[in-house]
């Protein structure tokens, strides 16, 4: 696989993963998705889930299995924030190191191609989950109101580089996906 495919994301979604609806998820035939957390679920320095992050994850359980996957350390803030919505999470995955998804994806007890990986970066993210085989869903951070100003160095770096070598990451108002 070149890396223009490892960096392809399958879809890709205009807003943050509350944009990600039982409807999606049905279409492209997907059973589990594994979930980043930092900025795809909750603002980088927040240490509790939404309202609005509450109601998606009920909705969402009604089709899928769901399980957090997280780069971060503290078993207190991920740890918290699994708990609240009543999900198994596993830390220090270093993505885009493959071991941790594959706990995941193991205790989901699913094919990898009926699990999903919802991230909002490309070279952990998305990266390992094409790594997997998994389908990769690209969503935008969700971020601090304090913070939504600031721009994102990391992950502005990571697209241009990945459109240097090839990947197509568009943002637009339709979701996309690769053929």
């Amino acid at each position: 696989m070149t890396w223009n495919k490892f960096l392809q994301p399958n879809l890709i979604l205009n807003g943050s993963v509350l944009n990600l609806t039982p409807e999606i998820i049905q279409h492209y035939g997907l059973k589990g998705l594994v979930l980043d957390v930092d900025e795809t679920l909750v603002p980088i320095r927040v240490g509790a889930a939404s309202p609005e992050l509450k109601d998606w994850v009920e909705q969402m359980r009604i089709c899928t299995t769901l399980c957090l996957v997280s780069n971060n350390l503290s078993e207190a803030r991920i740890g918290s924030i699994a708990r609240s919505l009543n999900l198994p999470y596993y830390l220090g995955a270093a993505k885009p190191s493959r071991r941790k998804i594959r706990s995941a994806l193991q205790a989901m007890d699913l094919p990898v191609h009926q699990v999903g990986m919802v991230g909002d970066r490309l070279f952990t993210d998305v990266l390992a989950g094409n790594r997997l085989g998994m389908f990769t869903i690209l969503v935008e951070p969700i971020v601090h109101p304090d913070a939504a100003l600031r721009s994102h160095p990391i992950r502005n770096f990571e697209v241009w580089f990945s459109e240097i070598l090839g990947a197509s990451i568009i943002s637009q108002d339709t979701k996309i996906h690769k053929d």
